[in-house]
């Protein structure tokens, strides 16, 4: 049965497993399924971000190991990933210097956030660095209302696209830096960024719309031709909208806790059914498919990680707040226990097959704590405002 007991030891274990990622020329490796940083990988803004928030959350849970980590985390975000010309921060830097991609993506900005507002929380000075990247994502990214998705080094060109998923990680940082700054005018800007991806989800019988124009029109056939692509893949991704369904209840709660917003609450509760519906053993085995078609049909049929991770966490917010959730949430509780967790070589199994046996096929190696830790510490935790509130 999986309790408190077996939440606190897995996040314990989840831990010392991403130990091996720290890097001594900045950043942090790319984990192979063994717990070694992969060789010829670039190192990512993004995983930089949601490791110092990952650690700064073990730092909170007296987990030894965790300062190291968390400071090495915030020297690379103020060092090598900073773009001390032109402000922002770079995408990706190479396996052991220079740098790979040098535009900024309003995704890896959010963990930039993220990370910087839990390592404050638990205090390890990063205020400063919190509202340097609150402000660039202001300027930037939010100057015109809506989130701009990607643009060049030096601000010139702003890419023709805007996506759900930055969206969602900048809302979900944005909430944070609310609580950890007092500000409330962050979470006015995670709501507005929320209001066209919900209302896109509206419109088409709650499934999230990944893709959209700059006038946030949707883009139903965006990457019909790499439907299985890890970041913007083709059809609607049930993971995203348990992840949604999660932000928008806490973003009610958040804004007025007295009396949250009920079109935001209902909304959660349309998001959560949804993906239920579309994403759980619909094809005859347990398991969390990665997408569907506009007409729930499966399409791709792998199980990823996060997509369960995040189907618990949703719940366990809708449990935290005493409204109704999925009748099989010890089921997926014990299909993680089961199928993803990796007793052998650490960390979970990021991807099965639809046989639920391991693969590689999406998501290789094992470089994402963010999903697993938050799942296995929120059950016992304030489900509104931790860890920020």
């Amino acid at each position: 049965m999986v309790g408190p007991d077996w939440r606190q030891e897995e996040a314990r274990r989840l831990w010392q497993f991403g130990l091996a990622a720290k890097l001594p020329q900045g950043g942090f490796g790319w984990l192979d399924d063994h717990g070694r940083p992969t060789p010829g990988h670039d190192r990512p803004l993004y995983v930089a971000g949601r490791l110092t928030h990952v650690y700064a959350l073990a730092h909170l849970e007296g987990f030894a190991g965790a300062d190291e980590m968390v400071e090495h985390g915030l020297a690379s975000l103020r060092g090598p990933f900073r773009d001390a010309e032109h402000g922002g921060w770079f995408t990706l830097l190479g396996e052991s210097e220079g740098i790979s991609d040098d535009s900024k993506w309003a995704y890896a900005h959010a963990f930039v956030i993220l990370g910087a507002a839990t390592a404050t929380t638990a205090g390890f000075g990063a205020r400063g660095l919190l509202d340097e990247a609150l402000a660039t994502v202001e300027e930037k990214f939010l100057a015109d209302g809506d989130l701009v998705e990607r643009w060049d080094r030096e601000w010139r060109t702003p890419v023709a696209y805007r996506g759900a998923n930055a969206a969602m990680h900048m809302l979900e940082a944005l909430m944070a830096a609310a609580a950890v700054t007092g500000d409330r005018r962050w979470l006015d800007h995670g709501q507005r960024i929320a209001e066209p991806v919900l209302d896109a989800a509206l419109a088409h019988d709650d499934r999230i719309v990944e893709h959209f124009d700059t006038q946030w029109q949707p883009l139903l056939d965006h990457n019909a031709e790499r439907k299985d692509d890890p970041f913007h893949p083709y059809g609607a991704t049930p993971g995203h909208g348990f992840e949604w369904s999660r932000l928008l209840l806490q973003l009610a709660h958040r804004l007025d806790a007295e009396q949250p917003d009920p079109g935001l609450v209902q909304a959660s509760r349309a998001l959560f059914e949804r993906a239920c519906a579309d994403g759980w053993a619909v094809d005859g085995r347990p398991g969390f498919i990665y997408t569907v078609d506009w007409d729930g049909t499966p399409l791709i049929r792998q199980r990823l990680h996060w997509v369960a991770a995040e189907a618990l966490a949703a719940a366990t917010v809708r449990e935290g707040l005493d409204l109704p959730v999925a009748a099989q949430v010890q089921e997926w509780w014990q299909f993680v226990d089961d199928h993803h967790r990796d007793l052998e070589d650490g960390s979970w199994h990021h991807e099965l097959d639809p046989q639920n046996q391991p693969a590689a096929t999406i998501r290789p190696g094992k470089a994402d704590l963010y999903h697993a830790v938050q799942v296995c510490l929120l059950p016992d935790k304030d489900v509104v405002g931790w860890p920020h509130g």
